[in-house]
């Protein structure tokens, strides 16, 4: 007998210590799941049938008011103030029409026991939050409705990355579709001054590549642009000349917008490839002078004046007719910027003015 109550009252003992240890595994679960909520900015709410708070998790505005007591009683440790009196929504200060979504669909969630999902935007001081809404109903052991739990999520920022996300999109598509249609009329215009397809190929894959090198620098720069002077290096410098001493710049470096880039990049691929050929730059002593001034133009607006100068030499022999090099730097370039140009070829010097408009550069 005695044997046997010393087991027993050993027995109780080993029950108190699992209950312990139960116990305080539990209370260590809740001080994890709370920092996991806190830390991932999730709020939670539980309400009884009738809408009145039993308890809250991790409550921030807009779900409570920026003095941490919302107006439903909640404070922001989880407890209610006021022993869960309200019989709103049973969270903080909202717009009414967020309110009543908000009841309307923890009601239809008591009544039909079935999850409810929304999505809110608030107005906010710095523009808009967004916040992701589930609504589940607790069940009892029988299967009854006994509460509705409201879980809060803020997708503020994920939202403004889709938003910018689809934005730049736009944006690609829009610029995509302005260089295809660049691309076709450099087909054309190439074609119709072209003899033979060999001559077609080198011409259009020349042009091609001088596009893909301006693209390359309004890539690089988030598709703001390229700066003037950078542009222009690069398109003398595909050409195997040296730009530090072939090239000569003066004066102002504005940047430009991409549609700008793309076109006085293809003006400046024209040059390089005439002086190349037959101008300064066929000379191992040549040089050429890209001079860029901001000049008031009408309507008290400032422009850009590009020009281009070279000595080209009484041996150096211009061709006499017309081919799309000069087409470009006269009509298509300037037409597309909105501006005007001229190409002067007279004794031994060759000239190209081109005057744009604001609307295709900036200089801050």
């Amino acid at each position: 007998m005695q044997s046997r109550a010393g087991d027993m009252k050993d027995r109780g003992r080993s029950d108190e210590i699992i209950a312990l240890q139960s116990a305080e595994s539990g209370m260590q679960v809740g001080r994890a799941l709370l920092h996991a909520l806190h830390n991932a900015g999730i709020s939670v709410l539980y309400q009884d049938r009738e809408m009145k708070t039993v308890w809250a998790r991790n409550m921030r505005p807009p779900w409570i008011a920026d003095t941490g007591i919302s107006g439903t009683g909640v404070s922001d440790t989880g407890v209610s103030d006021t022993g869960g009196s309200d019989t709103g929504d049973g969270i903080g200060i909202l717009p009414l029409a967020q309110e009543e979504r908000m009841g309307a669909a923890k009601r239809k969630v008591v009544a039909s026991g079935n999850p409810e999902h929304l999505e809110f935007s608030i107005p906010a001081d710095d523009g808009v939050r967004w916040f992701q809404i589930w609504v589940d109903a607790d069940h009892d052991d029988g299967g009854a409705v006994q509460g509705v739990v409201t879980t809060m999520v803020e997708t503020t920022e994920q939202k403004r990355r889709e938003q910018t996300l689809k934005t730049l999109l736009r944006e690609v598509s829009h610029r995509s579709k302005n260089l295809l249609a660049i691309i076709q009329s450099i087909a054309t215009q190439t074609s119709r001054y072209s003899d033979t397809l060999s001559d077609f190929l080198t011409r259009f894959r020349g042009r091609l590549q001088s596009l893909a090198s301006s693209q390359d620098l309004v890539t690089s720069s988030n598709w703001r642009g390229a700066a003037l002077r950078e542009l222009v290096s690069g398109q003398v410098g595909r050409y195997g000349a040296d730009p530090v001493r072939s090239l000569r710049f003066r004066g102002a470096n504005p940047y430009l917008n991409p549609n700008a880039a793309l076109h006085i990049g293809l003006a400046m691929h024209e040059l390089a490839v005439n002086s190349v050929s037959y101008g300064a730059l066929s000379r191992a002593d040549g040089f050429v002078e890209v001079t860029a001034d901001l000049t008031a133009a009408a309507a008290g607006e400032t422009a850009l004046s590009l020009t281009w100068a070279e000595a080209i030499g009484a041996n150096d022999n211009q061709p006499s007719e017309k081919r799309f090099g000069s087409v470009a730097l006269e009509r298509v370039v300037p037409a597309s910027l909105n501006g005007t140009a001229k190409l002067e070829i007279s004794g031994d010097r060759l000239e190209y003015h081109l005057v744009v408009p604001r609307s295709n550069f900036e200089t801050d």
